[in-house]
């Protein structure tokens, strides 16, 4: 089942997104087929991030839940909250998607 991970950082924590991003893009690396989007969430500037959003297909919430609790950014502190919702895709993407 995909599950969608809506992460929001703390405010004025971009120096430790910064930080820590090498270590999040690899530890996402590691579920790279099981992804089916992946990227920041950006104010309205479209530049500053303010948060990740993520669908990934898990085995199980438990299992989306252990890989949240294991991911780069939540060790570090980053996020102000989290979220996790079972997702279903009903609509073939056109728009915002790499061909």
């Amino acid at each position: 089942m995909i599950y969608v991970l809506r992460l929001l950082d703390k405010p004025g924590a971009s120096a430790l997104r910064d930080a820590v991003r090498p270590a999040h893009k690899a530890y996402l690396g590691q579920l790279a087929d099981r992804i089916a989007f992946a990227g920041p969430l950006v104010a309205d500037d479209g530049v500053a991030m303010v948060g990740s959003l993520l669908a990934i297909d898990f085995d199980s919430r438990g299992a989306a839940m252990a890989w949240l609790a294991d991911e780069p950014f939540t060790r570090a502190g980053l996020y102000a909250g989290t979220e996790v919702h079972a997702f279903v895709n009903l609509w073939p993407q056109k728009a915002g998607f790499v061909p």
